[in-house]
């Protein structure tokens, strides 16, 4: 795939409207400070469409690409590929390898694609050494998809070891299943698993939902349309998620370290915080944190990280995102989970498709077309 060109990108069925846009947040948001962070991009590799990247042994970086391989990036470039699934995965869509992570001893890699038949697949790797073992392979979670978009397929090790899983509404438009607001259903959520506790997996006994006949155990959080890309801050332990939306309102989601699960963030009777097709407000809904309309360039946000490296101190503690479709990285000044500050940091990463936090917090922005830059001090 090449940079910019929207007719090939991973994304073409997450913005449904692509011509719709970015604009800066809804009128209540205070506006961007006059002194932002001065940063950069550094082109450190390129990747085959790179799709998600997670920090792995001796400070290396792992990168995840569509079609199904794994490479590590290191102080010598990008390795040949430490892993290919290819043969496994499907790219129709917005199909493919969506995510990776390893747990916090390195002991174990998972991965997140949508296999031949687009189910929704997580798999289970052991590491030696550094290097993963194929012997040791095993499925822990699948789901069937009904359509080819809104697969989500983001995986992250929280605070507390649990891995967690997003997963989108299962797709077309506009949410035709209801799945957002349906507790029967591991679409439109995010999940929370012990995946080496059981067989495949054990729920923690603290989820929100474990004493709810008629909701599912794994579930932490509901309400979502896509959830790409979310985050834990390392220095707080606060949950983030970027989750698209469906014709006119990107958010930006958070949830404190302490949460005890269970928030409902609203779609698809809320898009943002707005009524979606006459829907009326949950009585439970969270709303998000920050959300910006479509008037401009931008068509589907991408999740990114609360910075928390050294190279650049004017940024610490601020939320580093982007768009699909615009690609100006962005930051949010938090405090107490509230926006403070919307900074535009005067740089383009094109087709943003994700970001990636190494080992020592310094964050890279991964474009669909290949690039993979390292944010520097400018």
């Amino acid at each position: 795939m090449k940079l910019r060109t929207r007719s090939t990108a991973i994304i073409g069925t997450i913005c449904l409207t692509a011509s719709l846009a970015l604009t800066a947040a809804s009128a209540d948001e205070p506006a961007a400070p006059r002194h932002a962070a001065k940063i950069a991009l550094t082109n450190v590799a390129t990747a085959k469409n790179p799709t998600a990247g997670t920090a792995g042994p001796s400070g290396s970086l792992w990168i995840a690409e569509r079609a199904g391989t794994v490479r590590v990036l290191d102080g010598k470039g990008l390795s040949a590929p430490v892993l290919d699934i290819s043969a496994e995965t499907t790219t129709d869509g917005e199909r493919g390898l969506l995510g990776i992570a390893f747990d916090k001893r390195f002991a174990h890699f998972y991965i997140s694609f949508t296999n031949l038949e687009g189910t929704s697949t997580v798999d289970e790797f052991a590491v030696r050494h550094g290097r993963i073992q194929p012997h040791t392979r095993r499925t822990v979670l699948t789901q069937t998809q009904p359509y080819a978009n809104h697969n989500g397929g983001d995986i992250k090790f929280g605070p507390d070891g649990y891995l967690y899983i997003a997963l989108g509404d299962g797709g077309s438009g506009g949410d035709p299943h209801g799945n957002g607001q349906n507790l029967d259903t591991l679409l439109g959520k995010l999940l929370r698993i012990d995946p080496r506790g059981g067989t495949p997996y054990a729920i923690p006994p603290d989820n929100p939902f474990v004493n709810d006949p008629d909701a599912r155990d794994e579930i932490w959080a509901y309400g979502l349309r896509n959830p790409w890309r979310f985050s834990f801050d390392a220095g707080t332990g606060d949950l983030l998620i970027g989750d698209v939306g469906q014709n006119d309102w990107e958010e930006i989601d958070w949830a404190p370290a302490r949460s005890k699960g269970g928030e409902n963030y609203g779609w698809s009777r809320m898009e943002g915080t707005h009524p979606f097709r006459g829907g009326t407000e949950p009585a439970n809904h969270v709303p998000p944190i920050h959300e910006y309309d479509r008037t401009n360039l931008g068509c589907s946000v991408t999740g990114g990280y609360v910075y928390r490296g050294k190279a650049i101190p004017a940024l610490k503690g601020q939320y580093v995102f982007s768009d699909y479709c615009d690609g100006t990285v962005r930051s949010l000044q938090l405090k107490n989970g509230k926006v403070t500050g919307v900074n535009d940091l005067v740089v383009n990463g094109g087709e943003v498709i994700s970001f990636a936090q190494g080992g020592s917090g310094e964050l890279y922005v991964l474009a669909i077309g290949g690039s993979v830059f390292r944010i520097d001090p400018a």
